[in-house]
């Protein structure tokens, strides 16, 4: 595809996929070239380094987070609303955990998305700096809560591309820390209960848990 062709939407869109399938280190131009069917150089006409991809497809992904509308529904549906939403869009994006980490990430995408989680904290209550508090507190919470998931997607990509069976390993390896674990009173009376498997994922409810304390808190604090 000639560079006067090809646009910046189409190649965020196919970065974002190759992201997606291969995590950061499968991104670079040659295979995102190969993915739009255009060389390289075309694509440096409208982005110049993988830096700069990597940080407008991370921002790009903003915007499949619906915003509540504030005026029609109470602080704290609005504020799971947003938590889950990101936590969703960052279980799509797996990679993306990783890039925040290592890269300069901002753009309006994540802007607006924080904009209208500070409107929401202030229409809530809180003054002005409570509600960077508070926003900041749920951001870092869902952060956390996802990277999980995107470890393992990222450890059976390493495994697989190591030539090992990810699926075997992960399992074995299992086993061995379930073995060390039941030497401990408290995790052995679970693991009598609960597969090894089973125990060393988070249980489905716990993230929703954990917001619903946060939140409680918060919820307490505007009464004060």
């Amino acid at each position: 595809m000639p560079r006067d062709v090809l646009t910046v939407d189409q190649i965020l869109a196919a970065a974002i996929a190759l992201l997606d399938e291969e995590g950061l280190d499968g991104l670079n131009m040659r295979a995102l070239g190969q993915r739009l069917g255009s060389a390289p150089t075309a694509i440096y006409w409208h982005i110049k380094t993988k830096d700069e991809l990597v940080q407008r497809a991370g921002d790009a992904i903003w915007a499949e987070i619906t915003l509540p509308d504030l005026d029609a529904t109470d602080w704290r549906t609005a504020a799971t609303g947003l938590a889950t939403g990101l936590r969703a869009m960052l279980l799509r994006h797996p990679w993306y955990g990783q890039a925040f980490g290592s890269h300069l990430m901002s753009g309006r995408g994540k802007f607006r998305y924080d904009d209208h989680t500070l409107d929401l904290y202030e229409r809530a209550g809180f003054a002005s700096a409570d509600a960077d508090r508070a926003a900041a507190t749920v951001l870092v919470y869902v952060l956390g809560s996802s990277l999980g998931a995107a470890a393992e997607v990222s450890l059976n990509r390493r495994l697989s591309r190591g030539g090992q069976d990810a699926e075997r390993t992960i399992k074995e390896f299992v086993g061995e820390a379930a073995s060390v674990a039941a030497e401990f009173p408290r995790l052995r009376v679970r693991l009598e209960t609960t597969a090894a498997t089973e125990y060393a994922a988070a249980p489905d409810d716990a993230f929703e848990f954990g917001l619903r304390a946060i939140l409680d808190g918060f919820g307490t604090r505007l009464q004060l």
